[in-house]
């Protein structure tokens, strides 16, 4: 008696790898380039290891003063 219905093959049930590119990828903001391997042909990024805060250690320019004196400088600003 022949079977009804075929098992699927082996190759069937294999998921095929997806295919992958060499990309530049260009940091916005301070312009270094990375060469790197994905699934997408474009990559880009705003912040880098190079020039983000958390890896290079910068502290950024933070308000300074109390919140009285932010608050007095921007009601004399306003008063002009």
């Amino acid at each position: 008696m022949a079977a009804l219905c075929a098992a699927p093959q082996k190759e069937d049930l294999l998921k095929q790898h997806p295919d992958t590119y060499i990309v530049n990828v260009v940091c916005a903001t301070c312009g270094t380039q990375h060469l790197l391997r994905s699934t997408s042909q474009s990559v880009g990024t705003d912040v880098c290891s190079n020039c983000h805060p958390a890896y290079t250690g910068e502290q950024r320019a933070a308000v300074t003063g109390s919140r009285v004196e932010q608050f007095n400088r921007r009601r004399a600003l306003a008063t002009v």
